[in-house]
């Protein structure tokens, strides 16, 4: 059985199908989160960018920096500083020392041709009393050098609270006493003895 097969090479069917477009419309919805979408993308990416670009300055900042530690050599600079501590201390220890000469300076001016001392003390003061505590034994020629001697002390204001005491006669009339005064701080000290000088 033969089949009759009609083949017929031109198409019943158009080739290209016709379509009728469908016309959609676009909402503001979606127009408004495509735009949040690639905001977001776009911001994502620049902070991702951003990252990388400060982590590259930090590594670089880093590597200056130790660059120009090294320049300057750690072992001049630890010895520098060893020498800072040195000389801050130096200048404590100078600013905070105690001279006496003030003292002998002001009792050669204000001492009398009859009056002299036999021995001096001092003590200084502790970090509750600032004052320096001084103490003397002397001999006067009589009751009249003492008072005499008294009021030029009383004029002296580096000299505070001169309180003569346990007054005495030796076997040749002469008067013995003791002597006891204060004084100021800021007269002792060694800085401003130097200004002083200067």
């Amino acid at each position: 059985m033969e089949q009759n097969f009609q083949t017929s090479f031109i198409p019943k069917k158009p080739m290209v199908e016709e379509r009728v477009a469908v016309v959609r419309s676009v909402s503001l919805f979606s127009i408004l989160s495509i735009f949040i979408l690639f905001t977001v993308i776009l911001s994502t990416g620049g902070l991702y960018l951003y990252k990388d670009n400060i982590a590259k300055n930090i590594t670089q900042k880093e590597n200056e920096l130790n660059l120009a530690k090294n320049r300057f050599e750690p072992s001049k600079i630890k010895e520098l500083q060893v020498l800072d501590k040195r000389l801050r201390a130096s200048t404590e220890i100078l600013y905070n020392h105690v001279a006496i000469t003030p003292i002998f300076k002001a009792l050669q001016a204000m001492t009398m041709k009859t009056v002299r001392y036999t021995k001096f003390g001092y003590t200084l003061g502790n970090e509750k009393s600032v004052k320096v505590v001084i103490k003397m034994s002397g001999l006067a020629v009589g009751y009249r050098s003492i008072a005499l001697q008294s009021d030029l002390f009383a004029k002296d204001k580096n000299l505070i609270e001169p309180i003569f005491s346990n007054l005495t006669l030796d076997e040749k009339g002469n008067v013995l006493f003791e002597l006891e005064f204060s004084v100021d701080p800021s007269f002792v000290n060694y800085k401003q003895t130097l200004l002083t000088q200067n």
